[in-house]
Formats: C-alpha cells, structure tokens, sequence
C-alpha cells in the first residue's frame, strides 16, 4: 500500500437493490431502449428465473440500461469497478452493486457475489472488465469456469450489438444507432454445470462471446452519418500499416492519417476504412488491431518489448476520489510492470509479474491528465499517466495480454517436458 489511506471496505455485504430505486431505474432504461429501438431475443429462457449469473459483454454505457431492461421485473446486484463508486458509494449501495477491483484475485468478490446469489437474486458480471476497445470481444479471465462451479445456478448470457459502433470507447458520443441488437440466452443450467469440466465451461464462454460490433453493423446496413466518426480512432490504430510507424497516427472527421509517411484513409457511413490512394490494407477496423497485437506477439517472442517513461500516478484506495501521488517510473518489458517511485517522502516499488494480469485496463483522455493505465492490487487502484508523447496505452494493454499468453504456454511446456 501506498500511503495510510483509509481502503475500501471489499467485506461489506451487498445490499439487495431498494425496492423505491428499481422504478427509476426502469424508466430511465427503458427510455434510452426504446430511443434506439432495442430488439432483445430471448433463447431457451422459458422457466428461468433468479438466482442465476447473467454475464453480458461491454462496450458502453448503454450496455447497463438494456440489461435492465432484458432482466425485467426482477432485481439484481452488479459487480462495479471501484472507480464507479467514486463520490457515490451510498447511491450504489442502494442499487445492489458490488466493488471490486479489476484484473485482481478477490475473494471477497467472490464471497459477496455467493451472498447475493443465496438471496435469491441475479448477479450480473461484466467479465470482460472493460469496454471493448473496437467493438470485438476481449479476453475472459480462466478463473470464471472456477466461479461457475462453485456458484451452482444458472448462467445466463447477454450478447449486444451496435452498442460499440453507437458510442466508440474512443470517441463516446452518443451516435443514436438504431435498432440495437441483443440476446438473453439460458447457457448452461447447474445440470450441465455439473457434468462439465472447468476448462469445458470457459470454452463454451469463450464461444458465446464471440461477437464484431462492425461487422455486425455491416450486415445490418446501419449507416452513421456523424460527421465526427473518426475522431479518435489514431488512439486504437496507433501503427501505420502502409510505413509500420507507431505513435504517428491521428485523426479528425471522418479521417485518420499517419503523419509519418502522409497516409489517409476515410471512414465510411459503414463503418469501413478506405485508403484514399494506394491499397486498403485493411478496411475493417478489428483486423487493423489485430494486426498490431500480431506484432506485438512478434516483439515479445524476440524478448524485444520494452516500455518505460515518466509517468503521473493517482490512487484510488477508497470512493472518496483520487490522490495524486505525484511523479513516477514506469516499465514494462519481459517482466510485467515496475512502477518506482515516492510518496511523502516514502519510496515504494510495485512490480506485476506477466503471469499475474492476463488483461489491464486503459483509458483514453482521462480527465485533464490524457490517456492511462489502470493498475491494482486487492487494497488499490493506480491511474498511471505515461509523460511521453512516443507511447500508446492499446499497445501495452496488447503486450499485457501477449506477454501472460506466453507465460501460459511456458507453463505448460514445462509441464509436458516434466511428464
């Protein structure tokens, strides 16, 4: 810890949502549903009703508010980052939500969810911890197979779509997308549960979340005509394809360019990229950052990576807001993160090895401080501001995935020489 901050009470039961609070709640959700024309599908629900763990994709607010809707009449309690308490922890109480702390191993997670399952209520889980990055899914924590077993209920799943392309995680404006898109359906029942093993129920996540916010939009011939579709794209697609530079993109309107070797590329009312001379190297969006993870992937596997800058860090140990704690040093290379700095006069060094985070957090233009990563343990969370203009938060966010992959196959490689 840093600091002796008062930390956040993760012990605190979860309160079963205020019977007062669930009208308004229903009425704010179903206003923004029926503004975007919302089609929810309901697949093998007939006789399902709580307790069972509902696990919905994420890619925007809006997300919230057609799950309410999808799970009408009933209440549930809501698993919510930390960072949602802020300055409103009582309110969020009252609605039945339950902190945690992202990317970390929380038992009292755990603990608390079990608490609101035994109460006979629907938990939701946003398991991909964030908001997808290009409207495609992201990856799942293995340790969810594990918490299914031991929840014994059924689970549910709440796939949307056109919620990314509506209000990108790079740009959030609200583009009005309609009709929106998603299905309800009942994935597994505590029978089936019991029969599979842990590494079947995640496979069968993992195919469940499989979704393309573009491509989806693509089939459905949904047009945006926001004149501003582009802006902020640079932040996801940070690599010339045409002269692989990084850090050199930008974008404004329905434009983004590299401004190393001149490149442009327009946007469609498809959502589809177009190179205004030469060749598209890569018209859908997804593929594009699948492209950089692919070289990402390559830097690693040569033990090249390596991030370090002077970096602001703000820490949030409790909901009352964040404290500055001033200056820093960042690294992030083979060896997962070092975070070196004072506080107070006191130093402290922080370290999170690759096979501890199978995913981090990031912001884009956080507050007035820019772009971020968001870093825990089970009594903090850091927004780490990198100073250095030659950096991008989505690549380090891709070689936090890439580098615990890597430790995952080590691992099993040495498993298989032992045997």
């Amino acid at each position: 810890m840093i600091g002796d901050y008062k930390r956040f009470d993760m012990k605190l039961p979860p309160l079963r949502q205020r019977f007062y609070l669930r009208p308004i709640t229903w009425a704010l959700s179903f206003l923004d549903t029926f503004r975007h024309k919302a089609i929810i599908k309901r697949v093998g629900m007939e006789g399902v009703k709580p307790p069972y763990l509902l696990l919905c994709n994420h890619n925007s607010f809006l997300d919230f508010k057609v799950m309410t809707v999808a799970i009408f009449p009933h209440r549930a309690n809501y698993v919510v980052a930390i960072d949602g308490f802020i300055k409103r922890e009582w309110l969020l109480r009252l609605v039945g939500c339950i902190c945690t702390r992202k990317f970390t191993n929380d038992l009292m997670l755990v603990k608390n969810m079990l608490h609101a399952i035994n109460q006979g209520d629907i938990v939701v889980l946003y398991p991909e911890a964030r908001y997808s990055l290009c409207g495609t899914n992201a990856v799942l924590p293995t340790s969810l197979g594990k918490l299914i077993k031991k929840m014994n209920v059924p689970v549910v799943t709440l796939i949307m779509h056109g919620h990314h392309v509506n209000s990108p995680f790079w740009n959030t404006k609200n583009r009005v997308v309609k009709p929106i898109e998603a299905e309800l359906k009942l994935l597994y029942t505590p029978e089936q549960i019991r029969e599979l093993t842990v590494n079947e129920i995640n496979e069968g996540l993992d195919q469940a979340f499989q979704y393309d916010d573009f491509r989806w939009q693509k089939e459905k011939g949904i047009h945006i005509k926001y004149p501003h579709r582009a802006k902020g794209l640079h932040k996801v697609l940070y690599q010339c394809p045409h002269c692989h530079t990084e850090y050199e993109m930008d974008s404004k309107g329905d434009a983004l360019w590299c401004n190393h070797c001149g490149k442009k590329w327009t946007m469609s009312t498809l959502g589809e990229l177009k190179a205004e001379e030469g060749e598209t190297e890569f018209s859908h969006i997804p593929d594009w950052y699948e492209w950089e993870r692919h070289n990402v992937r390559m830097e690693i596997e040569a033990g090249t990576y390596h991030f370090q800058s002077e970096v602001i860090v703000h820490s949030l140990p409790n909901s009352k807001g964040f404290i500055n704690l001033g200056s820093a040093t960042l690294v992030h290379d083979m060896g997962g993160f070092l975070l070196k700095g004072s506080h107070n006069n006191t130093p402290y060094e922080l370290t999170w090895k690759p096979q501890a985070l199978y995913s981090c957090h990031i912001e884009y233009d956080y507050g007035k401080l820019g772009d971020c990563i968001d870093l825990n343990s089970n009594n903090d969370t850091l927004y780490i501001y990198p100073q250095t203009k030659r950096c991008s938060v989505t690549k380090i966010s891709l070689a936090t995935e890439e580098l615990y992959k890597m430790t995952q196959i080590q691992r099993r490689q040495k498993y298989d020489i032992a045997l």
